[in-house]
């Protein structure tokens, strides 16, 4: 049986806790991990988080398994920590917030993604 986009995100949504932009960033001084699933020019356009780790959806899975040759070794270290996974507005990080869970992390989707991170007033850098 096929599935719409919006259905696997209800599907991905039962699995997933969300938190706020706030939340995440307060997590991220305590040590959690921010992943932005954001393709490269939307980070150049609209900025990005500062020590956020970069992962574009497309690609997640490759880098985020231990056996995989184009693993990232920062992001396979951050297993053992909670992973809050950005993107534009929070559809693509719910779905891989919920990838991530499969795999054995423990990740959350920021709600409402860079969106919601603006809106709350937060820091973003255009380096």
């Amino acid at each position: 049986m096929s599935k719409t986009l919006k259905e696997l995100v209800r599907d991905a949504e039962a699995h997933v806790s969300k938190v706020s932009a706030t939340e995440a960033q307060a997590a991220l001084r305590n040590g959690d991990v921010i992943l932005d699933v954001r393709e490269p020019a939307e980070l150049e356009k609209e900025g990005r988080i500062e020590n956020a780790l970069h992962v574009p959806r497309g690609v997640l899975e490759t880098k985020a398994c231990d056996e995989a040759e184009t693993k990232d070794t920062k992001l396979c270290r951050s297993r053992d920590k909670r992973v809050h996974v950005l993107c534009a507005s929070g559809v693509r990080a719910t779905l891989a917030a919920n990838t991530l869970r499969t795999m054995g992390y423990d990740a959350t989707a920021i709600d409402g993604g860079l969106k919601a991170w603006k809106e709350a007033g937060l820091d973003i850098t255009f380096s």
